[in-house]
């Protein structure tokens, strides 16, 4: 995730929206799914110190829902790239990956929504889904999106999950647009990709997660 374009500037955009933003700042070396120099290859590490990170997260901010006057119902996630597969292993991964700290883990850190963004990682050799993500019934309500000529991350990253999704019954809004590459965030461009804020805008008030909006 890169903090600006992926993360102050979203916060900026979230809070103006009347909503509470959370920026997490995780950890990445080799502590996800990566790409290693030396082998040539793809290594999935046994502890993922993202997931416990985003979890960690999800727990505290529903802990301290009372007191910052927040809805401990209605705590989403949103990620892109990198942090568009950290979307999918919280929303389909609700085991502690990590010792109790206090009392905040024994909370649940399955978010309410997800928003993925231009993921990536989820797509593997033979074009096949991680089988680490398991979507069931439980993953919640999701929302996709990707451009169909990114150059860093194959849109199967989006095809595949939004077909697991399909399957499992998950509610699930997708966009597959033509043109906007990768790493785009809120950054205006010439193509209709720069939309996708007032799409998600819309399928928050549609899952009930915003207000409708007054016009």
């Amino acid at each position: 995730m890169a903090m600006d374009i992926e993360g102050t500037e979203v916060c900026d955009w979230i809070s103006a929206k009347g909503m509470t933003c959370v920026l997490l700042k995780y950890r990445v070396p080799k502590s996800n799914h990566y790409w290693d120099k030396d082998c040539k290859c793809h290594i999935t590490p046994t502890v993922a110190w993202t997931l416990q990170d985003a979890q960690r997260a999800i727990r505290l901010v529903r802990a301290k829902a009372k007191e910052w006057q927040i809805d401990s119902h209605k705590i989403g996630v949103i990620g892109f790239s990198a942090g568009g597969y950290l979307v999918a292993q919280t929303s389909n991964i609700f085991g502690a990956t990590y010792e109790r700290v206090d009392e905040a883990d024994e909370l649940s850190s399955r978010p309410d929504f997800a928003v993925a963004l231009y993921p990536g990682h989820l797509c593997r050799a033979g074009d096949t889904l991680d089988t680490s993500i398991q979507v069931t019934p439980q993953t919640p309500p999701t929302f996709v999106l990707q451009a169909w000529d990114d150059p860093v991350d194959k849109v199967c990253n989006s095809t595949l999950y939004i077909r697991a999704l399909a399957a499992a019954g998950v509610p699930a809004e997708v966009h597959l647009f033509l043109k906007g590459g990768h790493a785009f965030g809120l950054r205006p461009s010439a193509h209709p990709v720069s939309s996708w804020p007032a799409l998600v805008e819309n399928w928050l008030i549609e899952i009930n997660m915003l207000p409708p909006l007054t016009r």
